[in-house]
């Protein structure tokens, strides 16, 4: 079984996406919840933060120099080398047109994800027209913070696969 960043494997694989992240304990976190679940995690630069920050580090606790990341300095580059397509990816913004709960669970998946303050920028949404979910929320928050929104997505994405759970010990 191969674990390579080009998504060569045979069993479910995910990559998560964050596209110009700002904030460097949400990567931390996000990063350690990517090695929970056996996801890549791809930063998309401009980072507003150094990923050798302690912070990045303390967020991701010991696991961080295990979690299968890459940088990219833009989309494209990211786009060109992974070459996903359009039906595995789900693009995740305020305004995307479904629920979370519709996204297809394909067997390769990539589910990407905006800045902390920005989101997605326009030009990646336009360029995959009808891949956008939404996590629902009250109007008592304008949004969810992103460790937390790309947790729900992740293991949404994940629902019927084969994610071991290995806190449990045989008897």
């Amino acid at each position: 079984m191969g674990d390579d960043v080009t998504g060569k494997t045979d069993r479910i694989e995910r990559h998560v996406v964050l596209v110009a992240p700002e904030v460097h304990w949400n990567t931390g976190n996000i990063g350690r919840t990517c090695l929970g679940t056996g996801a890549f995690l791809h930063l998309i630069r401009p980072l507003g933060f150094s990923l050798d920050d302690r912070q990045v580090k303390r967020a991701g606790l010991d696991y961080w120099d295990r979690v299968r990341l890459s940088v990219w300095d833009h989309m494209d580059a990211f786009i060109e080398a992974l070459a996903p397509r359009d039906d595995e990816l789900a693009l995740f913004a305020k305004g995307g047109s479904r629920s979370f709960r519709d996204m297809p669970r394909p067997r390769r998946m990539f589910l990407v994800f905006g800045s902390e303050t920005r989101g997605l920028p326009d030009t990646v949404i336009e360029r995959f027209p009808g891949r956008t979910y939404h996590i629902p929320i009250t109007g008592e928050i304008r949004c969810l913070n992103l460790s937390t929104a790309v947790g729900i997505a992740l293991y949404e994405s994940l629902r019927g696969g084969d994610l071991a759970h290995h806190w449990i010990t045989a008897p």
